[in-house]
């Protein structure tokens, strides 16, 4: 008799899953924490608000040239600039047949900004208030609308570019991301327009979004993701290496849940991008991830 291991494999594709439920698991966990302790007023964290909100208004009302710069910068990286960068992601994915991907980064927008404001009418929270303020701004403060818009479009950002970027490249993006993000929320508690824990609610309410959405469209679509990340890669190259590499490029008869992709189970690897011999094509080479009826490629 022979004995066969009978445990189920677990593919990159539920690792995939599983991560980004996790994700959005923690942070609503972290996100409810976080909201109770505000509502209730706790001590600590009610002090520890109202004492560098304080602070940092002071010194902005104090240095006023430096006042203006965080003010120029808060609004272009604002909500509205956010979402139009991301709409604007979205339409060219569209354009170039990428069409769940393009959904993904539209979901990720349109229920970032619903629910924001579902929140922030939820809780009513009050912004902070001074006698003379050194910048406005409207509606309830929990959570940041900055602060949420800011992680989601750094994400998404990051997100397409991580299945073809090398280690260094991948440093870098998420280096710039944090920054950005932690630069944009500092500025509304700098500007005294927001309490530090509205900020780190934005954040947390932004994992939610990416986590939640990125799960309910890997279920309704299983592996479309990951198609249109290969063909972000494919439609991103330069035409000469599309028809050298696929000439060169043997038949794949591997299991796909072995590829080493990160986030997307099926997006392309680093040995997938090495340069392939220079030699010419044999001949026409169609797109593998066709648009056109005659599958030649544009």
């Amino acid at each position: 008799m022979h004995l066969t291991n009978s445990s189920p494999t677990i593919t990159a594709r539920d690792r995939h899953l599983l991560r980004h439920a996790a994700l959005a698991v923690c942070c609503a966990g972290l996100f409810a924490a976080l909201a109770a302790l505000v509502q209730t007023g706790w001590g600590p964290l009610a002090r520890f608000d109202r004492e560098l909100t304080g602070d940092l208004h002071r010194y902005a009302a104090d240095h006023t040239v430096w006042t203006a710069s965080v003010q120029m910068f808060s609004d272009i990286g604002g909500t509205i600039t956010m979402r139009s960068v991301l709409g604007a992601v979205a339409l060219w994915l569209w354009l170039i047949g990428a069409r769940t991907l393009a959904g993904w980064v539209t979901a990720q927008t349109l229920i970032g900004w619903g629910g924001q404001w579902v929140l922030k009418l939820s809780f009513g929270r009050h912004r902070p208030a001074f006698s003379d303020p050194v910048a406005h701004a409207d509606g309830p403060s929990f959570p940041s609308g900055h602060g949420m818009a800011s992680v989601i479009t750094c994400a998404v950002l990051v997100g397409l570019l991580w299945p073809r970027a090398r280690r260094a490249g991948r440093t870098t993006a998420c280096t710039t991301a944090a920054l950005t993000v932690l630069a944009i929320g500092a500025s509304r508690v700098f500007l005294g327009v927001h309490w530090t824990t509205d900020v780190l609610a934005g954040w947390l309410a932004a994992g939610i979004v990416l986590g939640a959405v990125t799960v309910l469209v890997e279920l309704a679509r299983p592996g479309a993701l990951a198609r249109d990340f290969r063909r972000v890669d494919w439609r991103t190259r330069p035409r000469v290496q599309r028809v050298l590499v696929s000439s060169a490029r043997p038949p794949r008869d591997t299991d796909p849940s072995e590829d080493p992709a990160d986030d997307f189970p099926d997006a392309p690897s680093d040995d997938a991008r090495a340069a392939a011999p220079e030699a010419p094509a044999a001949g026409p080479v169609a797109d593998p991830v066709p648009d056109r009826p005659d599958g030649l490629l544009r």
